[in-house]
């Protein structure tokens, strides 16, 4: 109904026009004729001034004797001859025997449009009415029972902006995996021949940003078979049993263009481990789940179908989706090493003006834990940064403001601190830094400042010089000792009665550190075990059960050895100080003249 409401504003509108433009061309009113009555016709005929009559229907033209005189029309009735009105005027014999008179017969169509159209049209606007009615409740219920349908978006090797493994840097151990698979599609004879079977399913699972959607994105470019993609919330409805029936859909479209490949981003959307006590049987999104089973792996197996799926929570699937038949391979991405890094800065750096000192091994070795999006984004934020301060190329400062604003977020020097707390601040990131400086197993101390970035009112960056995949008892001691350097300082210069909140992001982080030593990680005087088994109850995909595998006495002799290990970084950190005031105070001192200090001038005070 609105596309017909539309239409026939453009229709009325455009004849509007029309009409407007013709009305400046009117014709000559001097060449039109003069419409008369027929009593003054029978006086001119009488008077012998009327030379011919043409009777047209009921239009009589007149033509008159003078050449100069105009033309003239008189209408008639429609049932009334001309011999008639003739003699009904009094029109003489004389006359009427001098007179021309000219009969033309009226046009079919005419007669036809005047005498039936005016009696059609109103059951032609009502028929036009309900067609396009009929129309509107045929779309709503093509809508309706379109519920079921699955509508996945297609890509192929024909897309402008596609992907392929060469786009994808890293994850060489996962790219070799889907290489496979994609050579299976290409030539299936050659691991038939060897009695081998097509996988059935990859899932693809890492943290978020590793690079799991562009991942499947070259499947899709390298494969050239259809690439059928889905994300798992397009399958949940609120009409029961609308997922189930996408699900099959869905196969089934890719069933008739096998060989092909399905992707079902984030899956866990609909795979949540069934039984959780929440929702039923009759759960919506339990029934599209064991749709899925039954389409991969049930009493009718697809062939020359492969399911690839990506989710950031393995741990959240249920058992019977990821056992081999399904899920046969399992493709884990991790967060990019060093080599790794270097190797997708240098993809992203691709059409951006680098300056000659920027080195993407330094950037790459400045961005330790970043994911693939993390250094996309870092790289695009030096770009804007540069256009803002009008630079042609991007620089070394740029980016490595940028890695601080991805890590902490924007800079907030128009916050109005005062010169107590600015001076608060500067010792307790001076203590951080000192601390950090001088333990050994402390990752080395990069930069230093009291501007408020984020949530932080200051911040001290460190970074290791390379990838640390475990970590020593050692260093947890050194790293809670750094924890508390800020603490230590605030109590060191302002006393106990003036400590403030500013630590209290670092006694939480230093209390988890030194409860996961206890409880997870075996370091303490308990022993070499484990304390509380954490069983994942699934309500809004967080974890609100904890099973006490211990006892009372066992859980008050966490709380002490906790203690114990946070008041030993505490004093380790306060000795360190206490060692090192003179260079507290010049670090201070450098902090509040310049509010931030790099890497050489924190070796330069420490030396």
């Amino acid at each position: 109904m609105k596309d017909f409401l539309k239409n026939f504003l453009i229709v009325f509108c455009a004849l509007l026009i029309i009409a407007g433009v013709l009305s400046f061309f009117k014709s000559d009113p001097a060449k039109e004729p003069e419409i008369i009555g027929v009593a003054k016709m029978a006086e001119e005929i009488n008077a012998g001034a009327v030379k011919k009559i043409t009777v047209e229907g009921d239009l009589l033209k007149v033509d008159l004797k003078d050449a100069a005189a105009k033309a003239q029309e008189v209408k008639k009735e429609p049932t009334e001859s001309f011999g008639d009105i003739m003699k009904n005027y009094g029109v003489t014999d004389e006359a009427r025997k001098a007179l021309e008179v000219e009969v033309k017969n009226e046009s079919s169509w005419k007669f036809w449009a005047a005498n039936i159209i005016p009696a059609l049209l109103p059951l032609i606007i009502i028929i036009v009415f309900f067609y396009f009615m009929s129309r509107g409740v045929q779309g709503m219920n093509n809508k309706a029972m379109g519920f079921g349908q699955s509508n996945p978006r297609q890509a192929g090797p024909n897309e402008k902006d596609q992907k392929t493994f060469a786009n994808v840097a890293g994850a060489t151990e996962a790219k070799v995996e889907l290489e496979e698979v994609v050579e299976f599609l290409k030539t299936p004879k050659k691991f038939a021949d060897m009695g081998a079977k097509i996988p059935k399913g990859v899932l693809l699972m890492g943290a978020p940003g590793t690079g799991k959607t562009l991942l499947a994105k070259a499947v899709a470019g390298e494969a050239g078979v259809p690439f059928f993609h889905m994300s798992g919330s397009e399958f949940v409805e609120m009409f029961v049993g609308v997922g189930a029936s996408r699900v099959r859909d869905l196969f089934g479209k890719a069933k008739k263009a096998a060989p092909a490949i399905v992707f079902i981003d984030e899956i866990d959307a609909v795979g949540r481990r069934r039984g959780a006590g929440l929702g039923g049987g009759h759960d919506e999104r339990e029934q599209t789940l064991n749709q899925i089973l039954v389409e991969m792996d049930g009493f009718e197996p697809n062939i020359g179908v492969i399911v690839i799926a990506a989710t950031n929570r393995p741990d959240v699937l249920d058992p019977a989706l990821l056992r081999p038949g399904r899920f046969d391979r399992r493709v884990v991405l991790d967060l990019p090493d060093i080599k790794d890094r270097e190797e997708i800065l240098a993809i992203h750096a691709a059409g951006k003006p680098l300056a000659e000192e920027v080195s993407i091994r330094k950037i790459a070795e400045r961005t330790p834990g970043f994911s693939g999006a993390d250094l996309e984004n870092l790289l695009n934020e030096a770009a804007i940064l540069t256009v803002r301060r009008g630079m042609k190329k991007v620089g070394e400062e740029e980016i490595l403001e940028s890695i601080e604003k991805v890590l902490l977020g924007p800079e907030r020097k128009s916050r109005v601190i005062t010169e107590k707390e600015k001076k608060m601040t500067a010792y307790h990131e001076a203590g951080h830094a000192i601390v950090g400086h001088l333990l050994p197993n402390c990752d080395p101390v990069r930069k230093v400042s009291i501007i408020s970035r984020g949530q932080a009112g200051g911040y001290t960056l460190k970074m290791p010089t390379e990838d640390k995949h475990y970590h020593t008892l050692a260093d947890f001691k050194d790293e809670l000792a750094m924890a508390l350097g800020g603490y230590a300082a605030e109590i060191m210069i302002f006393g106990a009665e003036a400590i403030s909140t500013g630590p209290s992001n670092d006694l939480l982080n230093a209390t988890k550190m030194a409860r996961d030593m206890v409880t997870r990680y075996g370091m303490s005087k308990l022993g070499p075990r484990t304390f509380g088994a954490h069983e994942e109850l699934i309500f809004l995909g967080r974890e609100i059960h904890e099973q006490q595998d211990y006892s009372d006495n066992t859980a008050e002799a966490i709380d002490k050895e906790v203690s114990a290990i946070i008041g030993g970084a505490l004093k380790k950190a306060e000795d360190t100080l206490k060692d090192n005031q003179d260079k507290l105070e010049k670090m201070v001192a450098r902090l509040m003249e310049k509010e931030t200090i790099e890497q050489d001038e924190i070796r330069e005070i420490m030396s």
